[in-house]
């Protein structure tokens, strides 16, 4: 049975505009700070992330799951998030220096990476039948994420300028009163929290028990562990090959996404889910391999793998947590899965690809050839893991 266009219309929008804010800032973010002498916090910036990740989403997600509805917690820490962001941009444009920059970015972080799993675990509610109509809604996040890439390079020449992240910031402020035309979400009604794992949401590692939840989860970790280098070094790598608009290039990874997540349910419905998310694992690991080639052709091919990667295991994970986990833990289990993936992984991608990086620079530049070559081993080795621990059933 099809879901009702009033219930899915909303969520498509609110999609669509957080990713449109998330992309206007992330992908320029590096050249942005490399034109205004602050390229050494590269790496430390990405990093505040991955740090918010360890510390808000479970605790959220168990918010959601027991005390209060995911759309008004949603619409608290878009606004918080787009107050945070404006004043990190404002520190990078005014010089203020690096303390600055870095606490902005921290608490921006802190506010903005709970809302991943909130706005998917509210959308999912309104679903009913997520394998197949989760594709297509999530199809205007990437929509989302083209838009804001052709904003920054072709009306906001931004893809140096902080601008980005102002524009950025106003979108969030905008989409927190969005959400109240959002349809009624109510929070799971697990019960009151009477622990202090339960209260920050610790009790989801108990899916860590279940041989396929742990599997799943594990390889989400590991693949994006290499799969966080890729918006912090692609930018600079197409401007070392003279890609004058980085920003609207790089969207040619989310035109193969849109492509991807069209098919999804299509591809769902009549192949088991450990293939498909096998095949994802397996572009991206050689996304990575063509990276290494060092070479125009290959890097734009390497992008367009990048939609159809992400659309085929990150995707495909989060409708599997939507249709395995039992009704009052999928708040939790979105917020373990936003944890591992946006918190662990990307804090050791970020630190990792960074001192990589440091590591391959050479006399004559990059050597981008050994740089990606060691992230495509480590995306591959991922993906072999998978294939020996996940049971298809």
């Amino acid at each position: 049975m099809q879901s009702s266009r009033r219930a899915v219309v909303p969520f498509a929008l609110v999609f669509f505009c957080q990713y449109c804010a998330l992309g206007m800032w992330t992908v320029p973010f590096s050249n942005i700070l490399k034109a205004e002498g602050l390229q050494d916090l590269i790496g430390v910036a990405f990093t505040c992330n991955a740090l918010a990740s360890f510390i808000s989403p479970l605790f959220v997600g168990a918010m959601a799951d027991r005390h209060i509805s995911p759309v008004k917690l949603m619409r608290l820490l878009f606004w918080l998030s787009g107050l945070c962001l404006g004043f990190t941009f404002l520190a990078v444009a005014q010089h203020w220096g690096s303390f600055w920059v870095l606490l902005g970015m921290q608490l921006y972080a802190l506010c903005y990476s709970p809302t991943n799993s909130l706005v998917t675990t509210a959308a999912l509610q309104q679903l009913r039948n997520p394998s197949r109509e989760f594709g297509p809604l999530r199809l205007w996040a990437t929509l989302g994420w083209i838009v804001a890439g052709w904003l920054v390079s072709w009306v906001l020449a931004g893809d140096a300028s902080p601008v980005s992240g102002f524009v950025s910031a106003g979108i969030l402020m905008a989409l927190g009163v969005f959400t109240y035309c959002l349809p009624p979400s109510a929070a799971g009604g697990a019960g009151a929290a009477c622990n202090w794992k339960e209260r920050l949401g610790l009790d989801a590692l108990r899916l860590l028990g279940h041989p396929n939840h742990r599997a799943l989860l594990l390889t989400v970790t590991l693949f994006g562990i290499p799969m966080a280098a890729y918006y912090p070094y692609t930018p600079l790598h197409l401007s070392a090959l003279g890609f004058a608009h980085p920003s609207a290039t790089m969207t040619l990874g989310q035109v193969s996404e849109v492509i991807a997540l069209f098919f999804l349910a299509r591809v769902t419905r009549r192949t088991h889910l450990k293939s498909v998310l096998a095949t994802g694992l397996l572009l991206g690991a050689l996304r990575y391999a063509l990276f290494a080639l060092d070479h125009p052709l290959a890097q734009l091919l390497g992008i367009s793998l990048h939609g159809a990667s992400f659309a085929f295991y990150y995707v495909t994970a989060q409708i599997y947590l939507a249709e395995h986990i039992e009704t009052d833990m999928r708040a939790r289990a979105q917020a373990l899965f936003a944890l591992l993936t946006g918190g662990l992984a990307n804090l050791c991608g970020y630190l990792g690809s960074g001192a990589l990086f440091q590591v391959t620079q050479a006399a004559g530049g990059q050597n981008w050839l050994l740089f990606w070559g060691v992230i495509s081993a480590a995306a591959f080795a991922a993906a072999c893991y998978f294939m020996l621990a996940f049971e298809r059933r």
